[in-house]
């Protein structure tokens, strides 16, 4: 059996089973969904958002790309945050990275990734730009591996403030917070880094928008 092939053949046990559980399960789930969590995690095939928090589908509106980034420009990324802040209207947004990301380690060399990878990657390396200090000062690679992700969870998370879309929901409706987390692989747990409540006072001024 080809490897895809598989894929298709646990489906079926797994919706087998679920039907056998609960014989309303996907009528039920068909219907609607109201997650109170948007997730922007890593692409990382090893941080499944659901498996990690012990949630369910239709619990947490999720959106993954390398190394968990928040960038003005991804249309991709915006999308996903306007139709879950102003639509499904989430009480929390979440940035999760996890330690030992290749995205972050491969941000950290000097290594060609070519052109659209490079231009991804940049992001990090402005992390690790403007917190070069203190990031300098630990010897373990790996140590300061784990930082900078840490660091870059902060950085994304502090992006999503500067957005039209969160500080208009902020206004109309007091929400959502956003939170900063980090996935131990090593242990499976999550590491709280930065929980920002709705206060514009957060913001530097230069950010805000006016008449929003």
């Amino acid at each position: 059996m080809k490897s895809y092939q598989e894929l298709l053949r646990l489906n079926k046990e797994w919706a087998t089973q679920k039907l056998k559980e609960n014989p309303g399960y996907f009528k039920k789930l068909a219907k609607q969904q109201k997650p109170q969590f948007l997730w922007i995690g890593c692409s990382d095939s090893r941080v499944p958002a659901n498996e990690v928090t012990g949630t369910q589908p239709g619990e947490i509106f999720v959106h993954r790309n390398i190394a968990n980034l928040v960038i003005h420009t991804d249309v991709n990324l915006l999308s996903v945050l306007e139709y879950a802040v102003e639509h499904l209207k989430v009480k929390h947004v979440i940035v999760c990275g996890h330690y030992g990301c290749g995205g972050v380690k491969a941000a950290m060399s000097n290594d060609d990734y070519n052109q659209v990878l490079n231009m991804w990657l940049r992001v990090i390396k402005d992390v690790y730009r403007n917190n070069r200090t203190e990031l300098d000062a630990i010897a373990d690679i790996n140590a300061r591996a784990d930082r900078l992700v840490e660091l870059n969870v902060k950085e994304q998370a502090e992006k999503l403030c500067k957005t039209s879309i969160i500080q208009k929901a902020w206004k109309e409706r007091k929400a959502p917070y956003i939170h900063g987390w980090v996935y131990g692989l090593g242990d499976g747990l999550l590491k709280e880094i930065i929980s920002i409540k709705p206060d514009f006072d957060s913001i530097d001024p230069i950010y805000l928008y006016e008449n929003i």
